[in-house]
């Protein structure tokens, strides 16, 4: 689409905020007046169920029987919930009189009365601004059906592992925080290691290497790290640590423990740490078919690069387990996203067809447009002129994939084909793969195009101004 189009598209436009409203709808609708008592804190999948079924009349042991979950649990979940309550509220809550103390206070939005409770302004101003992984307190993550059942019910296998590939900023780390909170709530041990946050020093060798991936892993599984009493220089270091897995914390756990690795496109800057340290994972993974204690062991990976690193087909994690590629938003979720940020219908009518021109269904790129117009700080039609510039909400954004691209000129100069041509633009393998890890380009098949149009014509600009 030309840059023409896209203009004719937010002709005209022009965005304004509303107050959010509470619909009357008793027992969700509570719910919903709860997490906006409790913002920026929100209540998780157990609290929600507990307050649900306690506001409904049902006793802690109907709701674990009905749940599957531990009554204590059941008990625990409740107890922090009322806690949470009462503090934010400053009178006690229990489960008792919950239902009297919230009729009392906001009767209306509970669905007792017949006006909608207005939500003050500073409600709409609690969004929180797009930065990282979305917070699991968070109402604004969406979910991509039927990926989260997926991979919750993954987990659950012996011996799993669950591959998830996206490019950057398509929600792979929020989607994994999510992941190891329903693996708490099964009573699942977890560990979450992020190879974005080691030490340079920790990739010079594969010995250094694993006996920090060891410490980790026990210092977060809370156990006292003994590597000095399994690791052995004559077997080598990947025996060891694969010793002090089975032996040491595999042994003392009595629960599964879902390891997530995320960022491990990291390690593939380090070819030959990669081509010992990723077949291991396999050998574990595979380890479960035979041994009881490895099917303890359910691994995560995480990554958004292709994985370039030379491997033996039969050691390589990355043919094995359960593939998930994480889509762009659909439509219908960029409008649900709208809606969580307090945009009204037909605002989100005129803002979501044309964002979806711009940007694709690009979670980031799409949270950001949202924020700022949920601001009120800028129009759409301002927005979206604005945005392949150096004065729109994207220029940062833009900017460090810029620089990124003139410190491998090898990487913009495919780009440049690629925005430039009218049809898709067959790229070397290495090169298109690494474009796609960026999030600058989609394949489609062998050939690479601009993944957005904002992508499209903010470097078609760097091409026109770099050729002058």
């Amino acid at each position: 689409m030309s840059e023409g189009e896209l203009n004719a598209i937010i002709v005209g436009m022009n965005l304004r905020l509303a107050p959010i409203f509470i619909q009357p709808m008793m027992a969700h609708k509570a719910l919903e007046i709860v997490n906006h008592i409790l913002e920026p804190k929100r209540l998780n999948y157990a609290q929600e169920m507990v307050f649900l079924q306690s506001w409904s009349g049902k006793i802690y042991r109907e709701i674990a029987l009905e749940s599957g979950y531990d009554l204590d649990y059941i008990k625990e979940v409740g107890s922090q919930l009322w806690s949470y309550l009462s503090d934010a509220l400053g009178e006690r809550v229990t489960k008792k009189n919950v239902r009297l103390i919230l009729t009392s206070l906001y009767g209306a939005g509970t669905g007792i009365g017949e006006e909608p409770l207005a939500l003050a302004p500073h409600d709409l101003e609690a969004i929180e601004f797009p930065s990282g992984a979305v917070s699991t307190h968070s109402h604004l993550y969406i979910e991509r059906p039927p990926i989260e059942e997926r991979v919750y019910a993954e987990i659950t296998r012996p011996g799993s592992l669950v591959r998830i590939k996206a490019p950057k900023q398509m929600g792979k780390t929020s989607l994994v925080y999510r992941l190891l909170i329903h693996a708490k709530r099964l009573r699942f041990n977890t560990v979450m290691l992020n190879f974005q946050k080691a030490d340079s020093s920790v990739f010079t060798s594969l010995n250094r290497f694993l006996r920090w991936f060891c410490l980790d892993v026990s210092r977060q599984l809370n156990l006292e790290p003994k590597l000095n009493e399994f690791w052995d220089e004559e077997i080598g270091s990947k025996v060891s640590c694969t010793t002090y897995f089975q032996d040491y914390l595999l042994t003392n756990l009595s629960n599964p423990v879902v390891l997530a690795l995320d960022e491990v496109n990291r390690v593939f800057e380090y070819p030959e740490l990669a081509q010992d340290f990723l077949p291991l994972l396999r050998a574990w993974h595979e380890e479960a078919a035979e041994q009881e204690k490895w099917q303890k062991l359910r691994l995560v990976v995480v990554h958004s690069t292709e994985v370039y690193v030379p491997l033996n087909i039969n050691q390589s994690p990355f043919n094995v387990g359960l593939p998930i590629q994480l889509p762009e938003f659909s439509q219908a979720q960029m409008q649900e996203l709208a809606k969580r940020h307090g945009l009204k219908d037909n605002n989100i009518r005129e803002a979501v067809p044309a964002l979806m021109v711009l940007v694709g269904g690009h979670p980031y790129l799409t949270r950001l447009a949202l924020y700022w117009l949920q601001q009120g700080e800028i129009t759409l039609t301002q927005l979206l002129q604005e945005a392949p510039t150096q004065a729109g909400i994207y220029s940062n954004h833009l900017r460090r994939h810029w620089e990124v691209l003139q410190a491998h000129p090898n990487l913009w100069t495919a780009l440049r084909q690629v925005v430039t041509a009218t049809r898709g633009v067959r790229l070397e393998s290495i090169t298109a793969y690494r474009l796609e890890s960026m999030g600058l380009v989609k394949l489609r098949g062998n050939e690479a195009v601009p993944a957005c149009e904002l992508y499209r014509l903010y470097f078609s600009s760097q091409v026109a101004e770099t050729s002058v």
